[in-house]
């Protein structure tokens, strides 16, 4: 009977611990619509307001590095929402970078780290290497607003 025991709970752990571990590193947007149903259907179902597309062409040639967990609920609302916006306005960034993180919000190229990523998204804008903007999590106003900082970006 020790036995048994024994052996159901070496299988209940492996079983466990197999568990796959989230996707980390640099995704592209199309393989991030494709791959996780979320992330689309969100990207589907979001209707953007006039005011939010007008004001996010402020981001016009700026750079967007945009740090997001496949696992986080906040990443599959508020990431689909920031390209969808970026594509109905129809905004030609200087860059776009989408890098995922596991649960530990590292990534294999240490970007997260570097950035001092602590909350899933986070989507950073910034012009010349100069960081201009940062929204975290959710947005206060609207993503629109958050990214753009009206005051400062020109």
């Amino acid at each position: 009977m020790k036995y048994v025991l024994s052996a159901f709970v070496v299988l209940l752990s492996t079983t466990l611990f197999a568990a796959e571990a989230p996707y980390a590193g640099d995704i592209t947007v199309a393989d991030l619509l494709k791959n996780y149903a979320e992330f689309s259907e969100e990207y589907e179902d979001y209707s953007p307001s006039e005011n939010d597309l007008n004001t996010i062409k402020a981001l016009q040639g700026k750079q967007a590095l945009v740090f997001l967990g496949t696992w986080c609920h906040d990443s599959k609302r508020e990431v689909p929402r920031f390209l969808k916006l970026l594509d109905m306005a129809k905004v030609q960034l200087g860059s776009l970078r989408l890098v995922a993180v596991g649960y530990d919000k590292l990534d294999p190229n240490g970007l997260a780290k570097k950035h001092d990523l602590r909350y899933t998204p986070t989507i950073i804008i910034s012009d010349d290497g100069t960081e201009l903007t940062r929204m975290i999590e959710k947005p206060q106003q609207s993503i629109a607003r958050d990214l753009t900082g009206q005051d400062q970006i020109q």
